[in-house]
């Protein structure tokens, strides 16, 4: 593997597409690690869902929550504002995969910016009139995720982020991270989490290992397995069109390998069958497409 990432970084020495870093984790070390920007945290857009999905599934080894727990048994005090009586059978699973049934791309940056939901995202979802059933389909949504955490919120009974600096932060050892906020102040699910590659790679680890980091269990090997494999069809084009699991991203070259996904290139690749984490981090103005092929081209592909 770290001949093949030396030939990605050869190929991005000629034609950056906008990439900040590369590294590579492999047989329980850092392998590789090549910077063209200076060391420092930056915003890691939708990777940060992969770290609601391992709050989620801590809280679930911990039996304060499961797959099927419904929205609405744990937000009661939003009753009175459901419309369609189907959105109370939305379930935390729904929300993982992507498939509440809303239908659309709520909360997503740009829209943020201009007060959409403001000022209660919970609110403002609960609120709203299912386009399809839940569970039916695969629909991308920064909303899903956020309410996938504050499910995990309310469960827990403490702030988000407290609960995934004590459950996964700390035991990670990255120390306490930047993280954009609802306007309630709950830690924002969708995107938000500002790490440097060194720490975002980390994530990737814990899921190689399945779930243990540094020799303690963070998160079950149940957990591990289930979020990384294909839960839901996702219908998008390839190459990237194999299928989602609880927020992760399943990568259909490689069989088992499975990645969390951040907007412009925030990618940590898991792939068990070369015992590694590739990790990548880009700026805003990265050719994601461009770059998209040459990643596959000299890393992914045997």
């Amino acid at each position: 593997m770290l001949n093949k990432v030396n030939r990605l970084i050869e190929a991005l020495n000629k034609d950056n597409t906008g990439v900040e870093a590369v590294a590579l984790w492999q047989d329980g070390e850092l392998k590789l690690l090549h910077r063209y920007v200076p060391a420092g945290p930056r915003l890691i857009y939708s990777h940060t869902k992969s770290f609601i999905s391992t709050a989620a599934g801590i809280a679930i080894d911990e039996g304060l929550l499961t797959l099927d727990t419904k929205v609405c048994e744990l937000f009661p005090d939003y009753a009175s504002i459901i419309t369609d009586e189907r959105v109370n059978n939305i379930t935390l699973r729904n929300f993982l995969t992507m498939s509440s049934g809303f239908g659309g791309a709520f909360l997503m940056s740009a829209n943020r910016r201009k007060l959409e939901g403001y000022p209660d995202y919970i609110a403002y979802m609960l609120a709203k009139e299912l386009k399809y059933d839940s569970g039916e389909r695969f629909v991308y949504s920064n909303a899903d995720t956020h309410l996938a955490g504050c499910m995990v919120q309310r469960a827990c009974k403490k702030p988000l982020l407290q609960y995934c600096c004590e459950k996964i932060f700390i035991p990670l050892d990255m120390g306490f991270p930047a993280w954009e906020t609802a306007p309630d102040g709950t830690a924002f699910g969708g995107s938000g989490l500002y790490l440097d590659i060194t720490e975002m790679l980390k994530l990737g680890v814990l899921y190689l290992n399945k779930g243990i980091y540094n020799g303690k269990r963070v998160v079950s090997e149940k957990w591990v397995e289930e979020a990384g494999c294909k839960q839901i069809d996702t219908g998008h084009e390839a190459p990237w069109n194999s299928g989602y699991g609880y927020q992760f991203w399943t990568v259909g070259q490689r069989e088992n390998s499975f990645r969390a996904d951040g907007a412009y290139g925030q990618y940590s690749i898991v792939l068990p069958e070369e015992n590694a984490v590739l990790a990548v981090q880009s700026s805003e103005q990265n050719d994601v497409a461009k770059f998209t092929e040459m990643l596959i081209e000299h890393t992914i592909l045997k």
